[in-house]
């Protein structure tokens, strides 16, 4: 979750056991089993307690479904510890899949990580995890409690990004979304591109009574506080994560990430 605060948190600890280094296996030809790679979790990071420990329970969730592979969290940005310093955990010559914990492809996920997990061999890195189904299962549930009716024009609040690659990643969630409920989404931003998320509610607003906003962020920080303020009276949906079990559907779409970049066969 992209997150604009430039500040630094202290080191940030999942709860799950972070010196864990067993590894998951498949079996190879001959009946050989081979080693598979640990999966290293790259969050964007964020100052807010609230996001760091929402994150953290989701990679805990994953490790739980992981029981055999090192799952460790890091972060692109303003968290520690960052790429190098996570890939310097994981024991040399160990495999590593990186999974990004972003919701679509921008500059982190085409720049970023790969320039800053150049110096360790044997690194792959796995697809941003939107667009994708799994995701739009999450954005209705959180949906639900805000009881959106047929009437209700609906927002979609999404990050933005100077890459319109990665806009047009949540401009396709919200035809997802739009076709998952048969009405139309109109998407908003809240840094980056236009319409920003206000202006999109008062677009949405001269159409319906009342405009209802999914909010497309992965965790509580910085941006869900942004759209809450520009949103205005609309009420805005909680984030993909938050201070619950994390959906099954976004544990299961980080695991499908790992086992397709681990094994690609």
């Amino acid at each position: 979750m992209p997150d604009m605060v430039p500040r630094r948190a202290p080191p940030h600890a999942p709860r799950h056991d972070r010196h864990r280094h067993t590894r998951v296996t498949r079996s190879g030809h001959n009946g050989r089993v081979t080693p598979g790679p640990a999966l290293l979790a790259i969050s964007h990071g964020t100052s807010s307690t609230a996001g760091q420990a929402a994150v953290a329970a989701l990679v805990e969730a994953v490790a739980r479904r992981l029981p055999d592979v090192t799952v460790r969290l890091g972060h692109v940005d303003v968290q520690q510890p960052d790429v190098a310093a996570s890939l310097d955990a994981i024991p040399a010559g160990t495999p590593v899949v990186i999974v990004p914990l972003l919701l679509s492809a921008g500059y982190h996920v085409r720049v970023d990580l790969i320039a800053q997990s150049a110096g360790r061999e044997g690194v792959v890195i796995a697809p941003a995890l939107g667009p994708d189904p799994r995701l739009v299962d999450a954005l209705l549930a959180r949906l639900e409690p805000l009881s959106p009716s047929p009437e209700d024009a609906l927002v979609l609040a999404v990050a933005g990004s100077s890459d319109d690659r990665a806009n047009e990643d949540c401009r396709e969630i919200g035809r997802m979304l739009g076709a998952r409920l048969g009405r139309e989404v109109t998407v908003g931003f809240l840094a980056a591109a236009e319409p920003r998320v206000d202006a999109a509610v008062a677009i949405a607003g001269e159409r319906a009574s009342r405009v209802v906003v999914a909010d497309y962020l992965l965790a509580p920080g910085y941006f869900h506080d942004l759209a809450v303020r520009l949103a205005g009276a609309a009420p805005v949906a909680a984030p993909l994560l938050g201070d619950d079990e994390p959906p099954a559907s976004v544990v299961e779409l980080v695991v499908d990430r790992y086992r397709a970049a681990a094994f690609p066969d």
